[in-house]
């Protein structure tokens, strides 16, 4: 029995680029532009992420999503600080250190059943403000969508915000699969982020049809004053920053990233709605954006994973993580579902 799909459901993170980013990039190539940002490309860029979250919208750009946590965060604590964040969370758990190691700061975890923050449980580590024999806590840090694939509401975003701001703390919010969530609810980058008070945002680009590039944006100014000696040290203010703006020009004319990210989602509806009615199959997590987490028996995922890859979640409940992505299809989904079907009934 052979798996024949073009695309596999390892993650987003393994999807080419799309049509539009690719050809803007070609754009961009032509003929020669100062360097650093000073082009512009990224004049054009900055003004189309002030459209789509606000004109107080302050953004630089950087090549990596671990980049952008890593320097959201540094630009907004001091090393004494601490950071609150989900057990599950990418900077505690996929980062390699990278956090605690440039910022100087301790990150102090959360269990989470499905990803997600509640005030109930960031209180237990709000304490010991002024004794300098603990870490000040500083910041929260969110993931939207979550790790575990589900979303924040706007409610429950408001209220970790509200929360931080009157402990005298910031709210960070990881958002390299942002354009998921806002597709999922069906709101715009702005009413998701800043109309909320969202401090600093880390938005991603290379999960979502562009080939790297990530932005950091301050929506509070002041936040922002040092931070292009930050990304400088940081070793993230590319040369050639035209070809990072250029995709996201692309990204965001004509809702590329809210049709990019709407149709990923609709591609992991389509694969859960489907596995649910296999008896082998059991979804463990809210599909709410473009994962599916699901357990099975450990021969199914042994070969299954003989013909096309993804990733064993936890090895011990035989959890999986399937991902969809912008150019995933529906004959990807039906030949995975079918693949699945016929070995769980031979």
């Amino acid at each position: 029995m052979m798996l024949q799909i073009k695309n596999s459901f390892a993650s987003d993170n393994y999807s080419g680029t799309h049509p539009d980013v690719m050809e803007a990039m070609i754009q961009a190539n032509g003929g020669h532009v100062r360097s650093y940002g000073d082009d512009p490309y990224t004049s054009t860029a900055i003004e189309k992420f002030k459209q789509q979250f606000g004109e107080n919208a302050e953004v630089f750009f950087v090549f990596t999503g671990t980049a952008a946590n890593v320097l959201a965060l540094k630009a907004v604590t001091q090393p004494y600080h601490s950071i609150i964040c989900a057990e599950s969370a990418h900077v505690h758990v996929d980062e390699c250190g990278a956090p605690e190691r440039f910022t100087g700061c301790k990150l102090l975890t959360v269990p989470t059943k499905n990803g997600k923050l509640t005030v109930a449980q960031l209180k237990k580590h709000l304490k010991r403000f002024g004794d300098p024999h603990h870490s000040q806590p500083r910041a929260v840090t969110i993931t939207q969508n979550t790790e575990l694939g589900t979303v924040y509401t706007l409610d429950e975003i408001k209220e970790i915000v509200d929360f931080t701001h009157e402990n005298d703390m910031i709210l960070h919010m990881d958002g390299s699969r942002l354009s998921n969530a806002a597709a999922s609810l069906n709101v715009g980058l702005k009413e998701l982020t800043a109309d909320l008070g969202v401090d600093v945002l880390s938005f991603g680009g290379s999960k979502n049809g562009m080939m790297y590039g990530e932005a950091v944006i301050f929506f509070n100014q002041e936040y922002a004053k040092d931070f292009q000696y930050i990304r400088k040290q940081g070793m993230q203010l590319g040369s050639k920053q035209r070809f990072i703006a250029a995709q996201f020009n692309a990204l965001l004319t004509n809702e590329r990233w809210f049709k990019n990210a709407h149709h990923a989602n609709l591609m992991a509806k389509r694969l859960a709605t489907q596995l649910k009615q296999i008896p082998a199959i059991k979804i463990t997590q809210k599909v709410e954006s473009n994962v599916v987490f699901a357990s099975m028996e450990p021969a199914l995922i042994y070969d299954l994973q003989k013909v096309t890859p993804f990733y064993i979640w936890d090895e011990e409940k035989s959890e999986v993580r399937w991902m969809t992505s912008f150019d995933t299809s529906e004959e990807d989904v039906d030949a995975f579902v079918k693949f699945i079907r016929d070995y769980s009934t031979r």
